[in-house]
């Protein structure tokens, strides 16, 4: 059977049940689509919830497994790993050390102290920063050195790699995802034309995009550029369906030509909304009631809006993989944004 091997794999249960898939008729209205349904993993209860309780729910497994009584993380300031991380380590009464780097230009008090950094303390998180944005292996060294002081201490640390070279355990996550999404789409009187998902590190576009070829399901899965361009991010995708393949001991079901990407709504670059990232966060909140966040959800969603603009009369499923703490740092651009759009 596929994915057979995914039941060997220890994993701390962080929520109960499947996140729902919602239909969302106004927005279909909107956009003169046919169906418009969001997969609401941003209700997966854990601080604020997101796609990250997934991920974790396999790393943090793993660290208990191996007897870990601390867990270390590096992110952005205002990452949601981050943040998800100390809530499951509060949860499951484990250490748990932050490194926050500086990827975006931004030094307002709300974005270094509000939002998902608040969390972090709130959660009981110990903090470190790094001074540099984009050096994934300088970020893994410095969590590495924290980890040694740490055995040091007599503590036994567990480390969650930046760097995509080391096995991507949370990718896991979306491969489940994508085996609870196959049940929630035969529920549906039509399948979606197209899914829509932000890429950022890999796991879950490439955990979501894994499992639904394994599961059988061929319907398209377009990646959604937040940090790196297209090109530079179809290699890491494809290495990821590779390793998860690797770690599943199985011939790898997705390939290449699988991969779809669009970088259209990458601009101005990771964690800065553009124009279509602002409306598309201003459209959702107030066509649905729905909570988008700059750095991830809006710029997928303002791909899926063009999208369906495009292709009247389809159908669209889009994957809401949480974030909503992190607009309360960007309180400056979304009131612009609310009272532009």
């Amino acid at each position: 059977m596929p994915l057979e091997r995914l039941k060997d794999f220890p994993r701390a249960s962080l929520w109960p049940d499947p996140t729902p898939l919602e239909s969302q008729h106004n927005l279909a209205s909107a956009l003169g689509v046919h169906s418009f349904h969001i997969k609401r993993d941003d209700c997966n209860g854990l601080a604020f919830g997101g796609n990250k309780v997934r991920q974790m729910e396999y790393y943090l497994g793993d660290a208990l497994a191996k007897g870990a009584d601390a867990l270390l993380i590096t992110g952005a300031v205002q990452s949601n790993f981050v943040r998800t991380a100390a809530a499951a380590c509060a949860k499951c009464r484990v250490e748990c050390h932050v490194q926050l780097e500086n990827r975006v230009a931004k030094k307002s008090q709300n974005y270094t102290q509000s939002g998902n950094v608040l969390l972090d303390h709130l959660l009981g998180a110990t903090v470190y920063s790094f001074p540099k944005g984009e050096d994934e292996e300088g970020a893994d060294r410095n969590l590495e050195a924290i980890a040694e002081n740490l055995r040091d201490q007599g503590k036994t640390p567990y480390v969650v790699h930046l760097h995509p070279a080391h096995p991507p355990l949370g990718a896991l996550g979306y491969v489940d995802a994508a085996v609870e999404l196959v049940k929630q789409l035969e529920t549906l009187a039509e399948q979606p034309d197209v899914i829509f998902v932000p890429s950022g590190s890999g796991n879950t576009h490439g955990g979501l995009l894994y499992g639904l070829r394994a599961m059988g399901c061929d319907i398209p899965v377009e990646g959604v550029c937040v940090r790196r361009s297209a090109e530079q991010q179809k290699p890491r995708i494809t290495e990821r369906l590779n390793q998860i393949a690797e770690l599943l001991e199985e011939s790898s079901v997705a390939v290449a030509t699988d991969v779809s990407l669009t970088d259209s709504f990458l601009a101005p670059g990771y964690g800065v909304a553009g124009p279509e990232t602002k409306m598309a966060i201003s459209l959702l909140a107030r066509q649905e009631g729905l909570i988008l966040d700059p750095v991830y959800t809006g710029k997928a969603m303002a791909a899926a809006i063009a999208w369906g603009r495009q292709h009247t009369d389809s159908r669209i499923l889009f994957v809401h993989t949480g974030g909503g703490p992190s607009i309360f740092a960007y309180d400056e651009d979304m009131m612009n944004a609310a009272k532009q759009y």
